[in-house]
């Protein structure tokens, strides 16, 4: 359980903040920009599996069904071990709300805040007593890192690290 929780942290996009978000057209432009298909290597960098190395493939975009926020849907992969991905962030107002698979009340994460501050999010999430925070940053446009972090006290400790590129060969898959 751990180790799909864990994978399920990995859905990027959209870790806790008490700050509300402005949500506006900076926030747009930014849902925007990560639209795509993101492929890349991340690790668990701490905790009972530490050292575990997987791959991702996730395509992203903004979600049809609301004026600001995403979707994303893929999958991860541990050697021969495959998990499913998905993420919804939506935004309303001042504030960001969402889940990561299928929430807290299932198998995933539920997102609780978030804050778009140029090419980077910031999302609190939360399962249970598990309280944390998702970074991504756009470092380059086809480059994003994304990193996990989770509150130990009142400490965020990193626990997953990834480095996804999004592919813009066409044809490619």
């Amino acid at each position: 359980m751990f180790f799909r929780l864990t994978l399920a942290l990995l859905v990027l996009f959209a870790i806790g903040l008490p700050a509300p978000s402005f949500a506006g057209s900076k926030d747009k432009a930014f849902f925007d920009s990560v639209e795509g298909v993101w492929r890349g290597p991340g690790e668990i960098v701490a905790g009972k599996y530490k050292g575990t190395k997987f791959v991702c493939k996730l395509k992203g975009g903004p979600a049809d069904e609301i004026a600001l926020g995403m979707m994303l849907d893929g999958h991860c992969r541990v050697g021969i071990f495959s998990q499913k991905m998905s993420a919804f962030i939506a935004g309303k107002g001042n504030k960001y709300s969402g889940r990561f698979l299928d929430g807290a009340r299932g198998e995933g994460l539920d997102i609780t805040s978030g804050r778009v501050r140029g090419n980077k999010i910031v999302v609190g999430i939360n399962r249970r007593k598990l309280n944390g925070a998702m970074v991504a940053h756009l470092k380059k446009p086809n480059t994003m890192d994304v990193t996990i972090s989770v509150k130990v006290g009142e400490t965020l400790v990193p626990v997953i690290g990834m480095t996804l590129e999004r592919n813009t060969k066409v044809g490619s898959r």
